[in-house]
């Protein structure tokens, strides 16, 4: 459900009813694919499924909404609308943001690394970070 409305997101107010089923639809189908199985192929930690869901689904809800905006498919589009010009321009715009965070993202950790650290010690890790870092316990047994 959280996919569905993510992928709906950036078309909200622009695509019909159904279009934003079909959204709906086909984000929730893409952002399952990469948390159960991409995710486990590739190895990669994401413990939340941030990336699997909101990630996956935003891209393909971003690049949809140049397809689904089309008045001849229920969108708000103009007389003038080009599905294939709108649908490239969403698709730069996916990858501009996709370079954008992943180079600020890098410098960042590169800083945060630098300065800080990224990780806790293993004493700390092994404790739990609610004790060794909140002062607290989690579950009381």
């Amino acid at each position: 459900m959280i996919a569905g409305l993510v992928a709906i997101t950036p078309a909200a107010g622009t695509v019909g009813p159904i279009g934003a089923l079909v959204l709906g639809a086909i984000g929730s189908v893409g952002a399952y694919y990469f948390v159960t199985v991409v995710k486990i192929r590739m190895g990669y930690d994401d413990s939340l499924d941030v990336f699997g869901i909101h990630g996956v689904a935003g891209i393909i809800g971003a690049i949809g909404t140049g397809i689904l905006t089309a008045p001849s498919l229920g969108g708000t589009g103009g007389d003038d609308y080009a599905i294939g010009a709108q649908t490239l321009v969403q698709a730069q715009a996916v990858l501009l943001t996709i370079v954008w965070c992943g180079v600020v993202s890098y410098a960042l950790f590169k800083l945060i690394d630098a300065t800080m650290g990224l990780r806790v010690s293993r004493d700390d890790e092994r404790q739990g970070l609610d004790i060794s870092s909140h002062g607290e316990q989690a579950y009381h047994l």
